[in-house]
């Protein structure tokens, strides 16, 4: 699986609040089940057009790391709790696709 930094940060932020260890989270990135490739440095530029495009809704750090993510990748399938992955586009017009509850 593919991510960035910022789903790992709001993730352990979310597991926190709910009253787990916010570690578990970064046990599958030990493990190598998580890989964390996508770099802000490299892709500031993309991410910050996503926040202008999506201000309405508002994006969120993470929101718009894996709308670029997935913009990188030829096939992504997106693992996510967040509704608003339904309204977000790759490349200006291609739905994500998506595996949510």
């Amino acid at each position: 699986m593919l991510s960035c930094e910022a789903v790992v940060a709001e993730t352990c932020f979310l597991l926190k609040r709910s009253g787990f260890d916010p570690s578990l989270a970064l046990q599958f990135i030990e493990r190598g089940v998580v890989q964390l490739p996508f770099v802000l440095q490299e892709q500031i530029g993309s991410v910050s057009s996503l926040f202008k495009r999506y201000e309405n809704v508002p994006a969120s750090l993470a929101d718009t790391a894996l709308i670029r993510l997935a913009e990188m990748n030829d096939s992504p399938l997106l693992l996510t709790t967040d509704s608003d992955f339904h309204i977000y586009r790759r490349h200006g017009r291609q739905t994500i696709p998506l595996v949510s509850p």
